[in-house]
C-alpha cells in the first residue's frame, strides 16, 4: 500500500468518528483528529503537500472542538511549514495568528511569540506589512511575559522593517521602545548604538531638532560617566542637573538627586591598602637617578666639611695672634720700666 491509499484510509476513519448514530450522539473528535494527523503525515512523506495541508486544517479543528488548545496550535504551525513548502505564502499570516491565540490560550504564550517570528521572517519580503503587525505582536506578548530581552529582538526587527518601507514616524518610535527595553536590562552598549539609530532615523524624516535632543542625551551620559571617571564633582552635578535627566520619571529623577558626587564619596581615601589595587610603578631608570643623586649629596658633604675645617683653622690663628699683642705690651712695658729705674 502507497502512503496515498495509506492516507486516504485514515481519512475515512476520521470520517467515520465524525457521523453520528441512534446509539452515538457526539462526534469522537479525538480519533478523528489522530487520524487526520497520521493521514497529514502519510501525505507529507508522499509529497502531496495540499492533501497534507487539509488534513492538518481539519486536525486542528477537531483539536479545537475538543479542546485541546496545545495540540490545535501545533497543527496550525505544521500547516504553515507545508504553505513554505508549497511556495504559497498568502495564507501564513492567518495561520500565524490563529496558532499564537492558541497557544496563548494554552498558557505557552512565548511559543506563540515564536510562532509569529517564523511566520514573519518567511513573508517579510513579499508581505512586509504584515511581517511588521506579526513582529509588533511578538513584541507585545513576550514585554506582557517580562522578558526585555526577548521583546528588544522582535522590536529591533519591528523598526529594521519600517525604516526598509520608510515610515521614518514610526521607526523612530520603535527605536525608542528598543532603547527602553535594552535600558531594563542594563545593556549599555546597544543603548548607544540605538541612540545613533535615533539620530540617522530623526535625520531621514528631517528633523534635526529631534536628531540633536537624542545625541544630546547620549552626550549626558557619557559627560557623566566621565566626570564620575575624573572624580570632578562639578561636572556630575552639570549633568545630574541636565534636563534630559531631571525631566525623567519621579523615581529615576530622585535618584539622580540622592546620588553621591565623586568627590564625596571619595574625598577621605579608606585606611590601609586598597583592595585589588595595582602594584606602584617603578621606573627603569630610577636606580640610576638614585645613584646620581646619592653621589652629589656626598660630594656637597665634603665640600661642606672642607669649607668648614678652613674657617675653624682661621679662627683658631685669628685667636692665637689676638693673646700673643697684649703679651708683647707687657714686656715692652717691663723693659721700658727697668731702663727708668736705672
Amino acid at each position: 500500500m502507497s502512503k496515498i491509499e495509506e492516507g486516504n484510509a485514515h481519512i475515512r476513519q476520521a470520517e467515520k468518528s465524525l457521523k453520528t448514530s441512534l446509539l452515538k450522539w457526539r462526534p469522537d473528535f479525538e480519533v478523528a483528529a489522530e487520524k487526520y494527523t497520521s493521514a497529514a503525515t502519510c501525505f507529507r512523506i508522499a509529497k502531496s503537500y495540499q492533501q497534507c495541508r487539509d488534513c492538518l486544517m481539519k486536525a486542528a479543528d477537531c483539536y479545537k472542538e475538543n479542546r485541546s488548545w496545545f495540540h490545535a496550535a501545533k497543527s496550525f504551525e505544521q500547516a504553515i511549514l507545508i504553505s513554505k513548502e508549497m511556495g504559497n505564502l498568502g495564507d501564513v499570516p492567518k495561520l500565524a495568528d490563529r496558532a499564537c491565540s492558541l497557544y496563548q490560550m494554552h498558557g505557552s504564550p512565548e511559543s506563540g511569540a515564536t510562532v509569529l517570528d517564523k511566520a514573519g521572517s518567511m513573508v517579510e519580503a513579499s508581505q512586509p506589512e504584515a511581517a511588521l503587525e506579526m513582529f509588533k505582536r511578538a513584541a507585545n506578548i513576550v514585554m506582557g511575559e517580562d522578558s526585555p530581552r526577548q521583546a528588544a529582538e522582535y522590536m529591533s526587527k519591528v523598526a529594521r522593517l519600517l525604516v526598509k518601507l520608510r515610515m521614518y514616524d514610526e521607526a523612530a518610535d520603535a527605536v525608542r521602545k528598543e532603547i527602553g527595553m535594552h535600558q531594563q536590562i542594563n545593556h549599555i552598549p546597544s543603548v548607544g548604538r540605538l541612540t545613533v539609530a535615533l539620530v540617522l532615523v530623526q535625520l531621514a524624516r528631517g528633523d534635526q531638532v529631534a536628531a540633536e535632543k537624542a545625541f544630546k542625551e547620549i552626550n549626558t551620559l557619557e559627560m557623566l560617566l566621565q566626570a564620575y571617571d575624573n572624580e570632578n564633582a562639578d561636572d556630575a552635578r552639570a549633568a545630574l542637573n541636565n534636563p534630559f535627566i531631571k525631566h525623567m520619571d519621579v523615581e529615576y529623577a530622585k535618584l539622580a538627586r540622592g546620588l553621591p558626587l565623586p568627590q564625596q564619596e571619595y574625598a577621605i581615601s579608606p585606611p590601609g591598602v586598597r583592595a585589588n589595587a595595582a602594584e606602584s610603578y617603578t621606573s627603569p631608570n630610577a636606580s640610576k637617578l638614585m645613584e646620581e643623586s646619592t653621589s652629589e649629596v656626598q660630594n656637597t658633604s665634603i665640600v661642606e666639611s672642607q669649607e668648614t675645617s678652613k674657617t675653624l683653622s682661621n679662627d683658631a690663628a685669628e685667636k692665637e695672634q689676638a693673646q700673643g699683642a697684649p703679651s708683647q705690651k707687657v714686656e715692652n712695658k717691663e723693659e721700658d720700666y727697668d731702663g727708668g729705674l736705672c
